[in-house]
This record gives structure tokens, C-alpha cells and sequence, in this order.
């Protein structure tokens, strides 16, 4: 992508790590226990939270909210994305990856739902159903129109045969009719199989009656939501958020820069040009400790996270056991404004333990990082309802 405009300004790379962290939500004092109200805003500042299928510590949506706000009933996020229609707060959709994202932003990926309806979005096997065997998926969207919600495996021969990617031709269809916006997630089963159900049945009709603004508009506006998000990003930083393609992210940031919502500037020691969000705070210092979920937004990035940090991250979950540098499930140890540790993390439910696998310091990690990361480990032992490994 070419440059959008020359360069205004030059800042040090603490300073940008500053910036990001504080746009991320860290660096302000966490309670006891988190309200909806901390939660609500939290949901808001990030955007989306990404799911994901691994359980091996907590559901990856979990997560981010407890690194940011701490301690919080997860009772009420899952009221908030499965709940009755009148409580309902977020929907699934399709955006960085699966996610959980705030209602109002509804209308702003509708045209990547009008896109997959076309057949121009999805991957292989799902675009099929757009066109060659669209009856198809018109009669399983009418089964559940006449019976109600359904999952994959209410279908004969529709539920996977033993993992995530072997889908049947049924899972296929309702994941088209999903990408499409004709289905939405109505509830989760059991080992967090996916409901479906009608979008105006699930989604607030407040919501639906919302305009539907053009394509570019809708991706200018997930650009500058990306922007205050991440504080400071590159342009390939700002596609990445919510996955969309290089063209219109270029045309998105370019009128963010003209109308002075994106400001121009280079980062110490980044090859690319970097753009700063007008209203992103500039924070002196930062006071926080968290752990961070593999699929954080402040590291899903892997590659902003080593710009940011100097921290090469990489999970090993699909790595052989005998190759692996890390551990399993590994989750990096924000101190401040220093990625100081990786530790190894376990959910062990049958014992009632936090197992901690493995602890690896990272080069220059301050002396005080072994105490405060103890007690970070106790907060979630806690919150998960678990004893930590002493």
C-alpha cells in the first residue's frame, strides 16, 4: 500500500506503546468485581471479542474483559451475547475472526453479509451455496424458520464427524446462511456448539430498522472505530482489526487523514508510516499488570506486537509437544509497559487447579516480576474459581 500523506510528526517508541496501551483500556485501576457498567465499557472500547474454540484455561472471549477490568461475573457477557432478545447486547459475526461485537455495529458489516449472499465472501466450500446449491440452504433456512433454532447436529449427517474444519455439507449451508446474515447465533451447546436461528428473531428490531450505509462509508467507520481502538496502528494494522481488504482500507484511511480523524506520523524504528487517532490520550507512564489471551486484540497481531514490544509471540497449540519452545497455551505477562513473561496456563477442572506449566522470564525482566505476577495468577485462579499451583 502506498503511503497516505507524508509524515507530520515523530514520536519514540514508548511513547507509541504508551498510546496503545492506553487505548486498549490498561492503565486505570481495576475493582474487586467488575460491574456491568465496567464491562459494558470495555465492550465498547475493544470492539469485538474474538471466540475461539480451545477451553484448555477459559472460552478466548473471556479473557480480554478480565485482563482490562479484572475480576467480573462472566454470567453477564454471556447474558449479553446469548441471552433472551430484550438483554441481548452483542451478535456473532464474522470480523477480525468468529466474534462477539457490540449490536450498533450491525449495519456496518452488512455489506460483507451482502457480499457472501453474492458469493464473494466465505471460504470454498460455503460460497457453493450461494449460488450452485443455494435450494439447499433455502430449505434448511426454512426448517428452521418453521421449527425454530437448530444446531448443526440437529440435522441428520449435519454435525462434524470429530473436530473444527471436518463440516458436513449441512454445517457448510448454515454457515453461509450465517455469513450471509439470514441466520445468526441464537444460543451455544453443550461443548459451545453454535444455535442457529433467524436474524430478526434474535437480533432487536431497533437494531435491523437501523440504516445500512454504503460499503465505504460502513468500512471508513470500522477504520476509525480500528484506530481508536488500537491508538496508534499502521495501515496494515487498521485492515487487520476487522479483516478487510487493502483497497477500500486505503481509500478509508485516506479520507480519515483529509477530515484530521487520522493524523499522519512515523514511529521510532518502524519501516511503515503510522497513524495516531485525533483523540487517542498520550500517557506518561502506565501502572498495570494482566495476562493476555493468545487471542488478545493488543497481541492477535503478531507482528505489531514484536514492533510494540520487541516480543516475539507465536502460539504453539498445533506445534508438536516435543517441539514446542513455551508450552500449550501460553499467555504473555504485561507489566506496565513491558511484555515481561510467558507462563504456560492450565485450567484443571476435575482438581480445582490453575496449573501453571511453565514460567519463562523474559530477557531484563525486573526483579519485582516473579511477586506481582503471583498475584495476578491468584486474581484469576480466583475468578475462575480454581486453586493456583503453589
Amino acid at each position: 500500500m502506498r503511503s497516505m500523506s507524508p509524515p507530520r510528526d515523530r514520536i519514540s517508541l514508548a511513547a507509541a506503546r504508551r498510546i496503545a496501551l492506553a487505548a486498549q483500556g490498561f492503565g486505570g485501576p481495576k475493582p474487586p468485581t467488575a460491574n456491568w457498567g465496567r464491562l459494558a465499557r470495555n465492550l465498547d472500547r475493544l470492539g469485538l471479542h474474538q471466540i475461539d474454540s480451545v477451553n484448555v484455561l477459559a472460552r478466548a472471549h473471556y479473557l480480554p474483559a478480565f485482563s482490562r477490568i479484572g475480576p467480573y461475573d462472566r454470567e453477564l457477557l454471556d447474558a449479553a451475547a446469548w441471552g433472551a432478545k430484550p438483554k441481548r447486547r452483542l451478535f456473532e459475526y464474522w470480523a477480525h475472526e468468529a466474534s462477539l461485537l457490540p449490536l450498533p455495529l450491525h449495519p456496518l458489516l452488512r455489506w460483507r453479509m451482502a457480499e457472501a449472499d453474492r458469493g464473494e465472501a466465505g471460504w470454498g466450500r460455503v460460497r457453493l451455496f450461494a449460488k450452485e446449491q443455494r435450494a439447499e440452504a433455502e430449505a434448511i433456512l426454512a426448517r428452521i424458520r418453521d421449527e425454530g433454532p437448530m444446531a448443526a447436529s440437529d440435522f441428520e449427517h449435519g454435525s462434524s464427524r470429530s473436530g473444527w474444519w471436518e463440516w458436513g455439507a449441512t454445517k457448510h449451508a448454515l454457515e453461509w446462511l450465517f455469513w450471509a446474515g439470514h441466520l445468526t447465533t441464537a444460543t451455544r451447546r453443550g461443548s459451545f456448539e453454535r444455535v442457529y436461528d433467524l436474524t430478526e428473531r434474535v437480533i432487536p428490531s431497533a437494531i435491523l430498522s437501523l440504516p445500512t450505509p454504503d460499503p465505504a462509508d460502513a468500512q471508513r467507520r470500522l477504520v476509525a472505530l480500528s484506530a481508536r481502538t488500537l491508538g496508534l496502528a499502521t495501515a496494515g494494522d487498521l485492515r487487520d482489526y476487522f479483516r478487510l481488504k487493502p483497497e477500500p482500507a486505503r481509500a478509508a484511511i485516506e479520507a480519515l487523514v483529509e477530515e484530521g480523524t487520522l493524523l499522519p506520523l512515523t514511529v521510532e524504528g518502524w519501516r511503515n508510516p503510522a497513524y495516531l487517532h485525533a483523540d487517542a490520550r498520550r500517557p506518561r507512564q502506565i501502572e498495570t499488570q494482566a495476562l493476555l489471551a493468545p487471542f488478545d486484540p493488543l497481541i492477535w497481531e503478531r507482528a505489531r506486537t514484536e514492533r510494540l514490544f520487541g516480543f516475539r509471540y507465536r502460539i504453539e497449540i498445533y506445534t508438536p509437544a516435543d517441539k514446542r519452545v513455551h508450552g500449550y497455551y501460553v499467555l504473555p505477562f504485561l507489566m506496565d509497559e513491558a511484555l515481561v513473561a510467558r507462563v504456560d496456563l492450565k485450567a484443571d477442572r476435575q482438581s480445582g487447579r490453575l496449573r501453571v506449566r511453565a514460567t519463562h522470564l523474559e530477557p531484563g525482566a525486573p526483579a519485582n516480576t516473579r511477586e506481582r505476577l503471583a498475584a495476578e495468577l491468584a486474581s484469576m485462579a480466583e475468578w475462575l474459581e480454581l486453586e493456583v499451583d503453589s
